[in-house]
């Protein structure tokens, strides 16, 4: 099925799984390395916390849904739970590096795999 999201829709959707995955690779030396030619959204810098909230919620749907083989609509829950812990976590200076970079910082990453671990979602090897 070959997708309709505008193109807007899907750098969103790349930004927000960039920034799941960068958050859940705190073991994995240089998670930026794999991240050569990106460039973060533009409209991350002035986006609303509910907005920056959705994009994460929609990054771990998707990945979650792909690495536990299970349909997206079934993780909903889960992963508005990882969103919303994980933003109630982040100190200014860690949303505004997000912004910036369209990823999680290092200590924004261990806060993001905290709240994985307590909204019970597995972490990405």
């Amino acid at each position: 099925m070959r997708t309709t999201l505008p193109r807007s829709g899907r750098l969103l959707l790349a930004a927000g799984l960039v920034s799941l995955v960068a958050a859940c690779n705190s073991t994995k030396p240089g998670p930026t390395a794999s991240l050569e030619g990106y460039s973060p959204d533009p409209a991350l810098k002035t986006a609303s916390t509910r907005n920056l909230a959705g994009r994460v919620r929609y990054a771990c749907t998707v990945t979650q849904g792909r690495l536990q083989s299970v349909p997206e609509a079934s993780l909903a829950r889960p992963c508005g739970c990882y969103a919303e812990k994980t933003l109630a976590s982040l100190n200014k200076g860690e949303v505004e590096s997000y912004r910036t970079t369209g990823y999680f910082n290092d200590s924004a990453k261990a806060k993001a795999l905290s709240a994985l671990d307590a909204c019970q979602l597995p972490r990405p090897a």
